[in-house]
């Protein structure tokens, strides 16, 4: 209220000087008026006029800073209002499962799981984007509309995009970046959904898949300093994971490769939605913000797919070792409060500096596989990738953040062994040229 009685004082004052002015120069007469000649008269009031209308300008800027803030006043709390997390019941929420496809007609192997699982299609609705326009893929999908319910849509611009010449051998990941941004749009924009399960059309799911997003979307809601739950462990291999299929960690690390998010994100993201690497884009810090996601000791996806825009030899080397869960957990019936980040770092970062230090040679040596847990340090880039590659887990980095990392602690098995790869006490964060 104070704020628009002071516009409004503001926009007075100014429209009653601006009137007194014209009544001063059309009142006055020509010649001389006491002594003073008209010249000097007019050259005064040109004075009188500029001054004026500079302060006119200081007045005008200060009236559109008063209207400025309101509005920002007005936009923040609106904001406040609609991304504040609200208490909600995991079931009251209806999260569509997008399946994104192209040109596989195997598409079918990851429906029948999808719907083979899928514990209420009311409450998880399957929605298939197909980009493309392969009519053979688009005909195995029909079959599943016209007999499960499903939806179909799809991308209207399956065109070339144009590229200059050392970027057209990534038409594919160009392509998959512009459907991926449609396809979101339709969910939240057109659809009007408040969160979604993305997965491709290569990938199997296990039986606690909805069980475990089911679960976990409550924690995701409400926890601001998480923006993602990935149903992938990037070192989920045969051997290098517990058979303790209840395990679930905090990730600085994006998985992607089944993953939830809410409706608030994609508002944040999809605006600025990159032209190409998507995935790569979501790890940078400008898009992470010290975010997390959540993600499992044992994988609830695993890929069948050894041909796409990312596969190939990386498939043959590490994907097909992947272990996917075969145990059904039940989540929903857990507390998973333990994940929030207000429990969960306290007690990481006990349980990791609790645990004994080892070298990797010890570690390898099994000499003390007495221990439920060892902790070998790295306080360089060279000095994680080799030890990762004795390990045998991935050894990359994405914006700097290894995979599967929290704080900087890698967590896996080895020989039946837990192993935390874990920077140097004074670690202050994620360096970017570690990539």
């Amino acid at each position: 209220m104070r704020r628009k009685h002071l516009v409004g004082v503001g926009v007075v004052i100014f429209l009653t000087w601006n009137l007194l002015m014209y009544y001063m120069l059309v009142s006055k007469n020509p010649g001389k008026i006491g002594g003073v000649s008209v010249k000097d008269q007019l050259r005064n009031l040109q004075g009188d006029i500029e001054r004026q209308l500079s302060h006119n300008s200081e007045l005008l800027q200060q009236l559109r800073k008063f209207r400025e803030n309101e509005r920002a006043e007005k936009l923040d709390e609106e904001i406040r209002r609609t991304t504040t997390p609200r208490p909600i019941r995991a079931e009251d929420t209806i999260i569509p499962i997008l399946l994104i496809a192209c040109d596989r007609t195997t598409v079918s192997r990851s429906l029948d799981l999808l719907i083979k699982y899928n514990p209420n299609k009311k409450r998880f609705p399957i929605i298939v984007s197909q980009d493309c326009g392969h009519k053979p893929t688009a005909d195995v999908i029909q079959r599943y509309v016209g007999e499960y319910g499903i939806q179909h849509i799809k991308h209207p611009n399956t065109s070339e995009i144009p590229l200059p010449w050392p970027q057209k051998k990534f038409q594919g990941y160009y392509k998959l970046s512009r459907h991926y941004k449609w396809a979101l749009n339709q969910v939240f924009h057109t659809f009007n959904y408040s969160a979604v399960i993305i997965v491709e059309d290569d990938l199997d799911i296990s039986p606690d898949f909805y069980e475990y997003f089911s679960a976990t979307f409550p924690v995701l809601h409400q926890d601001p300093s998480l923006w993602c739950v990935s149903a992938w462990n990037d070192n989920g291999k045969v051997g290098m994971v517990s058979e303790e299929a209840d395990l679930l960690y905090r990730t600085d690390f994006f998985p992607g490769l089944g993953w939830m998010m809410e409706r608030s994100m994609w508002i944040e993201i999809g605006p600025k939605w990159p032209e190409a690497f998507w995935d790569d884009w979501m790890r940078h810090p400008d898009q992470r913000k010290g975010r997390a996601c959540i993600r499992p000791e044992i994988c609830r996806t695993s890929t069948f797919g050894k041909k796409g825009v990312s596969k190939g030899l990386f498939y043959e080397k590490h994907l097909k070792f992947i272990k996917l869960n075969d145990k059904f957990v039940p989540f929903t019936k857990t507390d998973l409060s333990y994940l929030s980040k207000e429990k969960y770092d306290p007690y990481f970062a006990k349980l990791v500096d609790n645990t004994p230090e080892v070298s990797v040679a010890e570690a390898m040596s099994g000499r003390r596989s007495n221990m439920k847990a060892l902790k070998i340090l790295y306080s360089t880039k060279e000095e994680f990738k080799s030890t990762a590659k004795k390990l045998g887990i991935m050894d990359d980095f994405k914006a700097g953040v290894p995979r599967v990392a929290y704080k900087g602690v890698v967590s896996f098995m080895y020989k039946g062994q837990r192993i935390y790869l874990t920077p140097p006490p004074n670690w202050t964060g994620y360096d970017v040229k570690w990539s």
